[in-house]
């Protein structure tokens, strides 16, 4: 198992998981028209994938923004601007490979990248994922409330918004 920055390359087989992912857990709740330009991400601030012998199996994204009502309720919560948060995002593990500790594994490295970087990790979820809920709790993530968010032209969608774990004081760059 190879966990490595995301290339160009990756993202065909990006989408490939994403799509099957969508068709198992309805995530992305509406698939884009351009799916690879979903996963590419392009404001990125750092995306990853697990390479299984060659095989991507997984991946992950930290960007520096979500929706503004994502934003707004973490930033209140943590009593940080939003300009020192840090999304995770585009979190998708193949379903052929679940139960294997790879979601958690894509979580802790964008997490870590946001805290590397001074940025408190956060994310959002659609409220009905209940898998990816309970990852995300299983992990200490921390709810901060419900959401109502709305993409272009699709109907508003019910979304949880995560903050991640506390770190010890001495590990926390200030």
């Amino acid at each position: 198992m190879l966990l490595r920055e995301r290339l160009e390359s990756d993202l065909e087989a990006c989408e490939l998981i994403a799509r099957a992912v969508h068709e198992v857990d309805r995530y992305p709740t509406y698939l884009p028209e351009d799916l690879r330009v979903f996963m590419a991400t392009p404001d990125a601030l750092g995306a990853w994938v697990l390479d299984q012998d060659g095989e991507i199996v997984g991946h992950v994204a930290l960007r520096p923004a979500s929706s503004p009502p994502v934003m707004d309720m973490a930033s209140e919560a943590l009593g940080l601007p939003a300009d020192r948060l840090g999304v995770v995002a585009r979190l998708v593990v193949s379903p052929r490979h679940r139960r294997l500790g790879f979601g958690r594994l894509l979580l802790h490295t964008a997490a870590s990248e946001a805290r590397a970087r001074g940025l408190w990790p956060i994310l959002d979820v659609v409220a009905g994922d209940k898998g990816a809920i309970a990852l995300y709790e299983s992990c200490g993530w921390v709810r901060a409330g419900k959401v109502t968010t709305r993409w272009g032209e699709y109907p508003e969608v019910e979304e949880l918004v995560y903050l991640g774990p506390a770190v010890p004081s001495a590990a926390t760059n200030s």
